[in-house]
């Protein structure tokens, strides 16, 4: 005899069909954005050894990438820029001959309006020094001269056609001062996306690769320590009162309660980024047959959009948008 369990919940887990109906999340392409680099001085694509089937592009070959974003149905494309020169103050982050800002004009002028065009709002890439920023007499990143290079580089990259600026260097005060600077400029309509909570970590390691980085040492003087938490929400605050469009969490899957109390607070869209050591973890292990990859990078999008990110930054991007 067959004990009375009024309640059965493995009714609604006994099938596809059945599951797909009931299921709280679903990911979909447009909710994707694919982060890209490109490289100055190279005929074809470079592979990145630490991030197996990621590429520094030419501009020509991410000029067709952004046209398989638009096929797929992407929601957006985050440019990153890899210079052939470098200097102390990151001269070519906001030059109108800079690697990045040339890619941007490109990249929209073969999109326009059907992919969201984005480019990273840091200087990390640009200096010979590696960090986010200038430095004072004494090396130390100065906050408040780093905010008129930041404003620089917006205008730059607004006047290349980016519809969204990733201010991604965590200096304090750093959308506000943007945002005036574009404001004053006529580009009212350039969306902010602000790194509101970017944590230092390890997983950072393979991006520094695919931006040929120059950094010694870290950047805990100011992205945050990943043993707080609250602190995300007080950053979080600032940038809002400063104007930010969308707020985003970085790195995403050491993060999803960072995320989850982002979400649950903000008037604004949270995104949140899959970074490249979390991917490289992923193929690592796949490539060794010790997980099903494919199967894992779609549960890791999930409980990364399961915590509240309505957009997620991730190099998969293009791979799982056929299987959504």
């Amino acid at each position: 005899m067959s004990p009375v369990l009024p309640q059965r919940p493995r009714r609604l887990r006994q099938s596809p069909a059945v599951r797909r109906l009931v299921a709280e999340h679903r990911l979909h392409p447009a909710d994707l954005v694919l982060p890209v680099f490109v490289r100055e001085g190279i005929d074809e694509p470079q592979p990145i050894e630490a991030m197996p089937g990621v590429v520094q592009h030419t501009v020509e070959s991410l000029v067709a990438e952004a046209r398989r974003c638009v096929d797929a149905g992407l929601g957006g494309i985050m440019l990153f820029g890899v210079p052939l020169e470098k200097d102390a103050t990151g001269s070519g982050a906001d030059a109108e001959d800079g690697i990045l800002n040339v890619a941007l004009r490109a990249v929209r002028d073969a999109v326009g309006e059907d992919l969201v065009v984005m480019a990273d709002l840091c200087l990390d890439e640009f200096t010979d020094h590696g960090h986010c920023g200038v430095l004072d007499d004494e090396g130390r990143v100065d906050n408040d001269a780093t905010l008129e290079r930041y404003a620089a580089m917006g205008l730059a990259q607004a006047r290349a056609g980016a519809h969204v600026l990733g201010l991604s260097g965590m200096m304090d005060g750093q959308v506000g001062f943007v945002r005036e600077a574009l404001d004053e400029a006529g580009f009212t309509d350039t969306i902010l996306l602000a790194y509101a909570a970017k944590y230092t970590s390890a997983l950072y390691g393979p991006f520094r690769e695919a931006v040929q980085s120059s950094l010694v040492g870290d950047r805990a003087t100011y992205q945050q320590d990943p043993a707080n938490a609250r602190e995300s929400l007080r950053e979080l605050e600032l940038d809002l009162a400063e104007g930010a469009d969308i707020v985003m969490v970085k790195p995403a899957q050491p993060h999803l309660d960072v995320i989850a109390m982002a979400a649950e607070v903000s008037p604004v869209p949270v995104a949140a980024y899959q970074i490249s050591g979390e991917y490289a973890q992923i193929k690592a292990a796949a490539e060794r047959g010790w997980i099903d990859g494919d199967r894992a990078v779609m549960e890791s999008l999930m409980h990364i959009r399961r915590a509240g990110a309505q957009m997620i930054l991730t190099y998969s991007a293009l791979d799982v948008a056929p299987h959504l």
